[in-house]
């Protein structure tokens, strides 16, 4: 008798009984074998019963089963004993896809992300408060991902146009940290010079301009530029009177720098800031510095240093291939020094924070909070820190501990063992920077005769434990704060408003047609490889906003040859550009119906367009929205709409017209000849409708639109300060041609005086109009 054979009948008869497919233990738990002393003549199988359980068939006195269950217990409790290590290893780079998709998917992340011990409910405090706070995970690692993709776009705009500079966002915002206060760094790191760090790596013929780093040992963290050649041609930026002649060679100087870089950019639009040059909010800080594709030699110990387990091998390696950041500023205890070069990682920590877990992240958090919110109210210990420091002081603790103890039921553990680092440092007056230990940060900044106040203030943050620490950063709180049933909508309305702010990207420099397509190509490709639904309606706002330029540099819709291929070509990019918001897209699709001559079809759009604008809209690219707005925006949106469809309904832009735009009413012209134009939308939707009623000779609707076009500019209605000067120009315009000259002298006289800036074509048409008048 075959028993192997029945054997397998018994086991098919169950398998067409219950219907499924026979699974083994392999291929449902990854687990190959089981220790076995006895004998048995039939492997174990294990079905999926229709209760959803698991039945053992073959199981010899039940011994498997209990073996399986030990071992399977085992793997679950090492997994989470491990498993900050496990995903540090699957997901080094937490900005991937990949990893917002684990994020997404992970129920277990989405329900609660904290096994707290049922005690620990201050613990459970403050870690809520710092998630209302700071946004989840996914929030946060949103964030990066949209600074991330910013600066793609923007650095193939740029090198489309033939560019030499790269642009990089950093600071606390580009790193996901979107605290009150956090703020923006934009680094613009020129291309067209080569720094090495020695003359022996020169291999091929000079094209470009060299510079040589030189350490000095009594400044670990600076530098010198040796130049070493000048290349074929003359670098944009470093000129002939950048160069200082010393004893020991030709050294590139950090004032001469800096302010050839002044001269550069219009002094209306930015103002001096140390090393950098700020906006007229002092919201963002503009660094222009050169780049170095090695590491200084000082900091090549950094990369083999004896560390537990983060950072994750990839980043380092990453690291040490990006090199590092040359700022032109010197020492602090040396401020007459013209030839030190600050060496910056900047790039290298924005990567390191991007590698951070959770925990690290909101530990982080945890100390700015702490040194803006304690620290900084002691008058005697206020400046003295900066976020800088705290942020070392959280790398070093990171590669000297396991990786698994940044666990999120342990925050305040790992808290505490940051604050306990800087108090050694401030007792010590020692800082060590995180790449090169030998540069002390504290230079020039924390000494003996200062630390003895900031010292006492962090022993009692220490002092006061967890209890104290809570009321003094959330003082403010009734004690019925709820997480998870209050956190929904101001998380996405925050992320929103954050692209709202920052989503601004200079398409100004886009006047050739093939750098607009090979832009829009080089958006289409990142359309299709992301995932995230939020970076993808971000990259869909920048092929509409890229999709406005092609248009306006196509040839001119009045064209009699081949006029109708061009005008499909105006119909496709302006049909793409209406998705950048409610109005924009839709004025410039009316300008385009005004040039070709279509006064009704203009007169309907502004009329939609003037529909559409209200007073508490959101406008993209302000600095800071007052409440009203953010009421408006929570009142009209909810968290199941996309990116786009919000930007579609309640969010407004100025109208923006390139230089010698194929779309502006040739009353305009002068205007774009040779500027970026912006144009509040209401302005322009009444300047277009005054022109319209001027061409087809209807004087009354003519009157009223001037009318309300006089009323909107006087009443500063929906227009910024920034575009007062162009809206008072327009106004101007709209009057001198209806003979109300003294009127429009007046208009361009206010343009010339509003905000101290200078408007050139008001300048022009008020001294021609002035000549006409005598």
């Amino acid at each position: 008798m075959n028993c192997n054979s029945r054997n397998k009948e018994e086991q098919y008869q169950d398998h067409k009984a219950y219907g499924l497919r026979k699974i083994s233990f392999w291929e449902k738990y990854g687990v190959k074998s089981f220790p076995y002393r006895g004998r048995r003549r039939y492997s174990p199988f294990s079905y999926q019963s229709v209760d959803r359980g698991i039945v053992i068939s073959n199981d010899v006195f039940g011994l498997t089963i209990r073996q399986f269950d030990r071992m399977y217990k085992a793997c679950l409790d090492r997994r989470k004993t491990h498993d900050q290590y496990i995903i540090n290893l699957r997901y080094s780079d937490k900005t991937s896809d990949e990893y917002m998709e684990y994020l997404q998917d992970n129920t277990d992340n989405n329900k609660d992300e904290v096994s707290w011990t049922g005690k620990d409910l201050k613990g459970t405090y403050l870690y809520e408060h710092l998630v209302k706070t700071a946004g989840t995970e996914v929030d946060i690692r949103k964030r990066q991902n949209l600074f991330i993709t910013k600066d793609m776009i923007q650095n193939e705009i740029l090198l489309n146009i033939g560019m030499k500079i790269t642009v990089i966002s950093s600071g606390s915002l580009a790193e996901g940290i979107d605290l009150p206060g956090s703020d923006m760094d934009i680094m613009y790191v020129i291309k067209d010079v080569d720094i090495i760090r020695d003359v022996r790596n020169i291999k091929h013929s000079v094209q470009r301009t060299i510079l040589v780093m030189e350490n000095d040992n009594g400044h670990p963290g600076f530098t010198k530029l040796r130049l070493i050649a000048g290349g074929d041609g003359e670098s944009f930026f470093i000129q002939p009177n950048c160069i200082e002649s010393t004893r020991q060679g030709l050294y590139v100087s950090v004032n001469t720098f800096v302010n050839n870089i002044k001269e550069k950019v219009p002094h209306y639009q930015c103002s001096s800031h140390g090393p950098c040059l700020s906006d007229n909010d002092h919201e963002v800080d503009f660094a222009f510095c050169l780049r170095s594709k090695y590491l200084p030699y000082n900091a090549i110990p950094w990369a083999s240093r004896y560390r537990m387990q983060w950072p994750p091998n990839s980043v380092i390696d990453k690291i040490k291939k990006g090199g590092c950041l040359l700022v032109p500023i010197g020492p602090r205890n040396m401020p007459d020094c013209d030839i030190l070069w600050r060496l910056s990682f900047s790039v290298a920590e924005k990567q390191l924070v991007h590698s951070f877990n959770f925990t690290q992240l909101l530990c982080y958090c945890l100390l700015k909070l702490t040194l803006k919110h304690i620290v900084n109210t002691n008058k005697h210990a206020e400046g003295l820190l900066c976020s800088y420091f705290l942020k070392t002081a959280l790398f070093w603790v990171s590669e000297e501990v396991d990786i698994d103890t940044f666990q999120l039921s342990q925050l305040y553990s790992c808290f505490c063992r940051c604050l306990s680092k800087i108090i050694f440092w401030v007792n010590n007056c020692y800082c060590p920077n995180y790449f090169i230990p030998e540069h002390n940060m504290f230079l020039g900044k924390i000494n003996i005769e200062n630390n003895k106040m900031l010292i006492n203030v962090l022993y009692k943050i220490k002092s006061d434990g967890i209890h104290g620490l809570i009321h003094s950063l959330f003082q403010n709180d009734n004690g019925h704060h709820s997480l998870f049933s209050t956190q929904l909508e101001p998380s996405f309305i925050k992320l929103d408003l954050l692209f709202y702010r920052i989503c601004y990207t200079d398409y100004g420099n886009l006047y050739k047609i093939s750098s607009c397509l090979k832009s829009l190509e080089f958006i289409e490709y990142l359309l299709k490889s992301k995932s995230c639904t939020f970076i993808v309606d971000v990259c869909k706002w920048h092929h509409a906003k890229t999709s406005q330029w092609a248009a306006q540099l196509l040839p001119s819709p009045r064209v009699t040859t081949e006029r109708y291929k061009i005008h499909k070509r105006y119909h496709r990019h302006l049909q793409d550009g209406i998705k950048a918001d409610a109005v924009a897209g839709w004025l410039l699709y009316a300008s385009f119906y005004y040039v070709t001559g279509q006064f009704t079809i203009t007169l309907r759009l502004t009329d939609y367009v003037l529909s559409k604008c209200l007073p508490d809209m959101i406008t993209i690219g302000c600095k800071k929205y007052r409440d009203r707005h953010i009421n408006y925006y929570r009142n009209h949106v909810h968290a199941t709409m996309t990116l786009q469809v919000k930007m579609r309904m309640v969010v407004i832009q100025n109208v923006m017209y390139l230089s010698h735009s194929s779309l502006m009413p040739d009353e305009l012209q002068l205007e774009v000849n040779d500027n970026l134009i912006a144009i509040p939308p209401i302005v322009m939707s009444h300047c277009l409708k005054f022109l319209c009623y001027h061409h087809v000779g209807d004087v009354l609707n003519r009157h009223h639109a001037l009318h309300d076009l006089f009323s909107t500019v006087k009443q500063r209605n929906l227009i910024s300060s920034s575009t007062l000067s162009i809206s008072l120009t327009i106004l101007g315009i709209c009057l001198e041609i209806s003979d109300e000259k003294d009127a429009a002298y007046l208009c361009y006289e206010e343009a010339l005086q509003c905000e101290g800036i200078i408007c050139t074509t008001a300048e022009a048409r008020r001294s021609k109009l002035l000549t006409d008048l005598i």
